[in-house]
């Protein structure tokens, strides 16, 4: 399948790469800041698209996916009638009120043959991911670009895709740091969300205030859990490993418990004693599922989207719109401009993945079969009635 990158634009509610990406393992890991510098001032270059205009995604065309042959857990085998989903793909990013545009995503349709591995003919993997960027938009194009850059590159993927992704999350984190200590003007956090489907199986991961919605037959299925000081298990670990909420903000600075990047704010990334394991963490919460014929369609969109849309909300509202015109660019687009009417303040940025080729069918409710009867009253009125009809 054809494939389009994606990278959110300042100007501009999205922009694409034209052709593949380069090979990641193609980057020398010797100089973080290089890396970045070069991946995002360099060697490739924006093409920016017109806000008013949509461009539709290559994906919309019918693809041929093959069965995967891959031996590892998520092998799925050659049986015609098993559920092989199509991914199709679309995303869309605006300002909002803000003043500067911090928020980056990817969607990448054919995971494996972008980045040149094995297998790449052996059926559906894709990678979607939506980073939030705060303080600056460096952390969150730098996540952008080394979450998945990290998964090609380890070894065990794709067999073991929970370590592989907790590690790329760990890693970039790490690599932030090394880019921050050389640059200076870099220092930036960014909450990241990244779902991989491979074959049938669909894995997220999450640090951050980002969210994952998978519909099932309509019914919004929550693929991530927002990280927020105020949660019950997010609080304790604050506070276990020496920080505090105040007021809602993790150490009276950050609304998120969960990041990568913000090694410049005292207190984050390390305790007061300078050792590591700070309240604010790069770890992140997975989730897994097995896809089906009942899954129809997977949202991702930074906390722009769900400040103002409930989960199921946005499932219903992305449901009906892909009934009228099965476009997943369209959809993403249509779910920004929305939870802009619904007054989000912050920069909204939305990835819609269709996983069906046609659009979600109607919802029909079950017809109750209501057994009826004449009390004895109702049934005097009536013998009465008749008698007066003949008479």
């Amino acid at each position: 399948m054809e494939e389009t990158r994606r990278i959110s634009d300042p100007e501009n509610g999205s922009s694409s790469y034209g052709g593949k990406p380069p090979n990641p393992l193609s980057f020398s890991s010797s100089s973080a800041a290089a890396v970045y510098k070069q991946s995002f001032d360099g060697e490739r270059s924006l093409a920016p698209c017109n806000k008013r205009s949509l461009v539709r995604h290559p994906s919309l065309v019918k693809t041929k996916v093959s069965d995967i042959s891959v031996e590892n857990e998520f092998t799925l085998e050659k049986n015609k009638s098993e559920f092989v989903p199509a991914m199709r793909s679309g995303a869309w990013s605006d300002i909002g009120s803000r003043s500067s545009m911090e928020d980056a995503y990817l969607c990448v349709d054919n995971f494996m043959d972008s980045f040149g591995l094995l297998n790449s003919e052996a059926g559906p993997s894709a990678f979607y991911g939506v980073f939030d960027g705060h303080g600056g938009k460096h952390a969150a194009d730098f996540a952008c670009h080394h979450i998945p850059r990290y998964i090609v590159e380890d070894q065990e993927f794709p067999s073991e895709i929970n370590k592989v992704l907790s590690s790329a999350f760990l890693q970039t984190d790490t690599a932030f740091l090394e880019a921050c200590s050389l640059d200076g003007s870099l220092a930036s956090g960014t909450t990241a969300l990244a779902a991989i489907l491979f074959g049938r199986s669909l894995v997220v991961a999450n640090a951050g205030d980002c969210r994952a919605v998978l519909s099932r037959q309509g019914k919004a299925i929550e693929m991530s859990r927002d990280h927020k000081p105020m949660s019950s298990k997010e609080r304790r670990r604050i506070e276990a490993s020496g920080g505090y909420v105040f007021d809602g903000y993790l150490n009276g600075q950050l609304n998120v418990a969960r990041a990568l990047g913000d090694f410049h704010m005292e207190g984050m990334k390390k305790k007061k004693d300078g050792s590591d394991c700070g309240p604010l963490i790069a770890e992140p919460e997975l989730m897994t599922t097995k896809l089906t014929e009942e899954d129809e369609f997977l949202i991702i969109g930074c906390d722009g989207v769900w400040d103002v849309f409930m989960s199921q909300n946005a499932v219903d509202f992305a449901r009906r719109r892909l009934q009228e015109h099965n476009d997943p660019v369209m959809c993403s687009k249509e779910l920004v401009e929305e939870a802009l009417k619904r007054k989000s303040a912050d920069n909204v940025t939305a990835v819609v993945v269709c996983l069906q080729p046609q659009p979600p069918p109607n919802l029909v409710a079950p017809r109750l079969r209501v057994h009826r009867s004449f009390s004895a009253e109702g049934l005097k009125d009536l013998q009465s009635y008749l008698d007066g009809l003949g008479n």
